[in-house]
């Protein structure tokens, strides 16, 4: 998940035409969890990247990694104080939070800071009644390490809202 050459991304290319506008329904749909204290919905950088690499690790010597094109990784803020991760795996991961989410979700690209996130769920509650459906809660698919970001000059994340 790291590049060894300086300029170089570490994070595959982003494809936003399987996620901008789409709904997805999860069934048993396996991660693995893990969490960090926030300041206010804010983390700590360092700490990210600490949760990220372990879980990671964790997945790549269960064999449960997928490949970089299927990787993903969820973001939730169930309060102002604690933020989940979820990783999808293909397997069950030993020592860790083995998770299924289920439901449907309704998805949509932006592109910006983290900071538009609190503008971003605004955008999906709108999207999501517009078509007739509530949101009971979101996620957020952060895309690419902020140093990829700057590589590929965007920063897409998904926001997926589940729906009732």
């Amino acid at each position: 998940m790291s590049s060894d050459k300086k300029g170089e991304p570490c994070c595959p290319p982003f494809d936003i035409t399987p996620w901008d506008g789409k709904t997805h329904v999860w069934k048993e749909r396996l991660f693995i969890k893990d969490s960090i204290p926030l300041f206010m919905h804010m983390p700590w950088p360092p700490m990210i990247a600490s949760t990220m690499g372990k879980m990671w690790k964790m997945a790549r010597d269960a064999g449960a990694a997928p490949e970089m094109k299927d990787f993903l990784v969820l973001s939730h803020d169930p309060s102002p104080w604690k933020g989940d991760f979820y990783m999808s795996v293909l397997k069950e991961v030993p020592g860790a939070r083995n998770i299924r989410l289920s439901g449907t979700y309704m998805t949509r690209v932006f592109d910006g800071p983290y900071k538009e996130v609190p503008q971003w769920i605004r955008e999906m509650s709108a999207y999501v009644a517009g078509e007739g459906r509530k949101a009971k809660d979101f996620y957020f698919y952060f895309t690419t390490c902020p140093n990829c970001a700057r590589i590929y000059g965007h920063n897409y994340s998904v926001a997926f809202a589940q729906i009732e």
